[in-house]
């Protein structure tokens, strides 16, 4: 009897097991930014860590600034039937045509990290960066770090990337009223090449700056290995940008950056995939979720601790 039993709860289990099984689903995400960027290595944790908990399978990929490739990435997933899509935006409007494909094809494409409103996404989760260069801008106005006549320099990774130029609207909104010029200037994506241009830069140009705003997290992840290497203590220069790695949260600690925006990396890719999936079961997302917090010193230990997992 108690034989039977065993087998009546396992051929149960199975029963309940084969079909939920069944229904796992395959999403895409597609990204941008590149393997050897730290901050992407905690958006991809948040993907991983989404499948893992659901069961449903991620494809990842990681496109280095390169938007055909990227473009390319997103056609294949729309052949290929995807349940679903979260993707950044590359560059403003070169996804409008593929959101639409996907949405005709009636796979829900999700946009996250880098917003483009003018692609008919399902929904966007990130930042706003329009605002966020915004208040970086004001920041070094309102603490009396920058006034009328100074020159700040911006490095990017990527010039013309969407997320660099809605950084740069919103600073030149408060800049150009304030008459404070500033310069963008290109560092790549390779972690050493960028700390040799920031480097090769900030010492033809020390006299010059009187403030950096670093429009990625690469390029303000790397402030204290170029201040180190070209002789500026911390404070000397003043610093404000992205602060989504454990560089930037121990640089803003010790003093090299003065405020860093914190957008939730981990968080972002798993709401970007729970949004996709809810979706891809038949209910439609009616809103975006924009994440995102300015930090200083007096917090930064809060952001350090969630990314180095204590």
């Amino acid at each position: 009897m108690l034989s039977r039993l065993r087998l009546l709860v396992l051929g149960l289990i199975a029963v309940i097991a084969i079909p939920a099984m069944a229904q796992a689903k395959t999403f895409y995400w597609i990204s941008h930014g590149g393997p050897a960027d730290p901050v992407w290595t905690y958006f991809l944790a948040g993907a991983k860590q989404w499948a893992t908990d659901t069961g449903n399978k991620v494809n990842t990929s990681f496109h280095n600034g390169d938007v055909a490739s990227q473009q390319e990435a997103i056609r294949a997933a729309i052949s290929a039937k995807a349940d679903g899509i979260v993707t950044t935006s590359p560059d403003p409007g070169s996804l409008i045509e593929l959101a639409k494909e996907a949405r005709a094809a009636n796979i829900p494409i999700i946009n996250f990290n880098t917003p483009d409103p003018k692609a008919n996404f399902n929904a966007y989760v990130g930042g706003d960066n329009v605002t966020f260069g915004k208040h970086w801008a004001q920041y070094l106005v309102d603490k009396g770090l920058v006034k009328k006549g100074d020159f700040v320099w911006m490095p990017v990774e990527v010039p013309g990337a969407t997320y660099g130029v809605q950084e740069e609207e919103g600073i030149k909104s408060v800049f150009g009223p304030a008459g404070i010029t500033y310069e963008i200037t290109e560092a790549t994506l390779d972690q050493a090449e960028v700390i040799s241009r920031m480097s090769d830069y900030l010492t033809a140009h020390k006299g010059k700056v009187k403030a950096i705003i670093g429009l990625g997290d690469l390029v303000t992840g790397s402030i204290k290995r170029v201040f180190d290497q070209v002789g500026v203590k911390p404070g000397e220069i003043p610093v404000v940008g992205w602060g989504n790695s454990l560089d930037t949260t121990q640089e803003v600690l010790n003093g090299y950056v003065n405020a860093a925006q914190w957008q939730d990396p981990q968080a972002t890719s798993y709401v970007a995939l729970s949004l996709a999936n809810m979706a891809a079961s038949g209910i439609p997302p009616g809103f975006n979720v924009i994440t995102g917090a300015l930090y200083e010193k007096d917090t930064a230990g809060v952001y350090d601790k969630i990314l180095s997992g204590k």
